[in-house]
């Protein structure tokens, strides 16, 4: 009997001893869990103040740099609507002139361009090429420009808006257009259109989108 006491005695000390190393294995558990926790929360925060440092300093940076560029896109923008009010009153003009005239600007093209080109002959035929210009009106054109030569005139497609003639032989080619006169006039007339469309201060403001080149 007492031996099984003492059995009984022997089997709770170990239970109690074995609860006591659980617990102990349990509490050691549980505080590494909150210091890896709390070194945790600490690095993630950490993290959260560097990556919004981060993001606050590239904000910045982006929004510099859209003041910075600010002033610039607004000139290129005022440039850009003045070189359409150009183009505008350039097709302005065009609309405002009579046949007749348009027939003899190209007329005066080609005296122009065939006076500067010793290599035009008329051997072996003439090639014409027209671009909003009937026949008829080319035919016209070619007699006063070219007597008595003889010309196989081509309608063809351009995507110039603008009247074209073209002469070809074997030796050179001859090319008039309205176009071309349109862009001749804006280039050495600019500054004078500019300030006529929009004042001097437009004028000025051009000038330095552009360089100041002229």
């Amino acid at each position: 009997m007492e031996e099984l006491q003492s059995t009984e005695l022997l089997d709770r000390e170990i239970l109690e001893d074995a609860r006591k190393k659980a617990h102990r294995i349990l509490k050691t558990a549980e505080d590494t869990i909150k210091t890896k926790s709390a070194e945790w929360e600490q690095k993630l925060s950490a993290s959260l103040v560097e990556l919004e440092e981060k993001y606050a300093q590239q904000g910045k940076l982006a929004a510099d740099e859209i003041m910075a560029r600010l002033p610039i896109d607004k000139r290129r923008t005022k440039a850009k609507k003045i070189e359409e009010l150009l183009r505008s009153a350039a097709e302005t003009w065009y609309g405002g002139l009579s046949r007749g005239r348009v027939l003899d600007l190209l007329k005066k093209e080609l005296e122009k361009r065939l006076a500067a080109t010793e290599k035009f002959t008329a051997d072996g035929g003439i090639h014409v090429q027209i671009h909003k210009i009937e026949r008829t009106e080319a035919q016209t054109v070619l007699q006063a420009v070219l007597p008595g030569k003889p010309c196989v005139i081509e309608e063809i497609h351009s995507d110039s808006a603008y009247p074209e003639i073209i002469l070809e032989t074997p030796q050179a080619r001859i090319y008039a257009s309205i176009g071309k006169i349109v862009d001749f006039l804006l280039g050495k007339k600019r500054a004078e259109l500019v300030e006529a469309l929009l004042g001097e201060a437009a004028l000025l403001d051009q000038t330095e989108t552009d360089g100041g080149k002229r």
